[in-house]
């Protein structure tokens, strides 16, 4: 053959795969797809993984900011088992919730169901609730993650081998049936604390504490919830109040945000964890829990996380002959007044405790939360999948697992000043259109041993469908009571419910459309 002739022939042979190479990958950032819900994170935050790994990649935004290596060093201390002295992976103690991030997030995700209380369970996402059931407050004698673990000498806030999980069943005013005959099982937990099990005295009466289970959700994805900007979110609140939607007082009155619903010193709404507690991310679940899960003490958290009363823990353990006996032996550097007694208490109340993490490795892990991918939609235009999409929305799911937001100029806060708004460290999602099917404000369900005040942040639905594949479970709601997505939508049917009605429109439906609402939020 001509040399020419084989060069051309080379020549196109190269195009022609380079052309199939492309193909086979997503578009560039301004070209048209055929389905703009497939990228549910945004260009600038959605991953085409869909593997057992699916959770866990960098969003293009950190790739795009050259922020990949801080990125994975952040990640290692999601992964790493926290010890006492392994520097720069110590801290752990005095007591603790976890030895790691991931025990709680298996898989980077979703908790899961446990039939009993123990932290070094892998996948045991659970955090203990403690509460006062006739005014929904916090037992003050314990942390509001309350600990069941502690290092050498000291003990443990509540005994876990005292802890029971009951898994009792629940039948619906429908008996858990659909009218075809098909049939649905559902269970719910019962916890029991004795009173024994809590090592420092109670505040409250023992007879007046309840006790719930809350599960850690997905991390993925955060950083896009973080930049939805803060009017969108009002005009969201605005446009379910003035539809009629029963809402939260705490958090929306008058026609305006509740002073409780600013978090901090900001006036950054609240738009994380079940309770709507924290907002931003910088000072939000991620942050705080490598300090209050693992009680890693850094520059801006210099203390210990102990209880809400802030001394009940320090007295009872300095005043424990067991812990005065062997604290010397285990912390010299605070034989500072030869009282062991007033030695314990200083060390546990102390608020300038030497920082366990670097600035640097805070803000590398600060880069990996803020930096998780969230998975590409999946089959996004199967006729099935589409089918079930129209049902969602024509049953008012919709309504409250609102489909897509457009993030704000994503220009973040933090209450902590350790970020700043200009700060060239984290990577950020401005202009996004993403798809995490919330509303992040809180409904009510009314379920039998209900999260604690009833009202509960709507879930975000999007990479959920890879659960089982991720974390090797399935299980769903606040408490993984769930363990499909049948199940899951019938805990929605309670009368008082405020989805009742979607409830009832689903029932409804024949089962070839009920399989494809769930194949569509499997989807999504």
């Amino acid at each position: 053959m001509n040399t020419k002739i084989k060069i051309l022939s080379l020549f196109l042979a190269a195009a022609a795969l380079t052309c199939l190479y492309s193909c086979k990958h997503e578009p560039e950032e301004n070209e048209p797809t055929e389905n703009e819900e497939v990228y549910a994170g945004g260009r600038l935050g959605t991953t085409f993984n869909s593997s057992a790994s699916a959770y866990e990649d960098p969003t293009p935004a950190v790739e795009n900011a050259g922020l990949v290596s801080q990125f994975k060093y952040g990640e290692y201390f999601f992964e790493r088992t926290i010890t006492q002295n392994s520097s720069p992976f110590n801290g752990l103690g005095p007591v603790y919730v976890r030895s790691s991030c991931i025990a709680c997030h298996p898989g980077y995700g979703h908790g899961r169901r446990m039939e009993r209380y123990n932290a070094d369970d892998w996948g045991n996402g659970y955090l203990l609730v403690v509460y006062n059931k006739n005014t929904n407050a916090y037992e003050p004698s314990v942390a509001g993650m309350p600990q069941t673990r502690a290092v050498a000498p000291f003990k443990a806030p509540i005994d876990e081998d005292q802890i029971q999980i009951m898994w009792l069943s629940y039948t619906d005013e429908w008996g858990n049936q659909f009218p075809d005959g098909e049939r649905y099982d559902l269970i719910y937990p019962e916890v029991i604390i004795p009173e024994a099990a809590f090592y420092a005295p109670l505040t409250n009466n023992y007879s007046d504490l309840a006790f719930r289970l809350e599960s850690t959700i997905g991390v993925y994805g955060t950083g896009l919830i973080d930049a939805i900007d803060d009017d969108s979110l009002k005009a969201q609140y605005k446009r379910e109040a003035d539809a009629g939607a029963d809402l939260n007082p705490a958090f929306w009155a008058g026609g305006t945000w509740a002073p409780s619903a600013m978090y901090g010193n900001t006036n950054h709404p609240k738009r994380f964890t079940y309770a709507l507690t924290r907002g931003p991310l910088q000072d939000a679940p991620g942050s705080n829990a490598i300090w209050n899960i693992t009680n890693v003490t850094r520059s801006n958290k210099r203390k210990h996380y102990l209880d809400l009363n802030g001394s009940v823990y320090a007295t009872t353990s300095s005043q424990d002959p067991e812990v005065q006996a062997s604290f010397y032996s285990h912390f010299p550097e605070w034989n500072k007044t030869g009282n062991v007694e007033q030695d314990i208490y200083n060390y546990l109340t102390c608020d300038t405790l030497p920082a366990e993490m670097s600035d640097q490795d805070y803000v590398n892990f600060m880069v990996w939360h803020r930096g998780l991918a969230v998975p590409a939609a999946r089959n996004i235009n199967d006729s099935v999948v589409q089918r079930g999409k129209k049902l969602f929305n024509e049953m008012g799911c919709a309504y409250c697992h609102r489909p897509s937001w457009v993030t704000g100029n994503d220009n973040f806060t933090d209450p902590t000043g350790f970020f700043h708004d200009a700060d060239s460290r984290l990577p950020r999602y401005p202009k996004q259109k993403i798809w995490p099917y919330s509303d992040f404000i809180q409904h009510r369900l009314y379920m039998k041993n209900d999260i604690r005040t009833g009202w509960c942040r709507t879930t975000p639905l999007w990479g959920r469908g890879l659960s089982q594949i991720c974390t090797g479970a399935s299980d769903r709601l606040h408490d993984c009571r769930a363990r499909t997505v049948i199940e899951a939508i019938m805990w929605h049917g309670n009368h008082q419910s405020d989805a009742y009605r979607s409830v009832k429109k689903f029932r409804a439906l024949s089962k070839a459309d009920r399989d494809a609402v769930v194949k569509f939020i499997d989807a999504i």
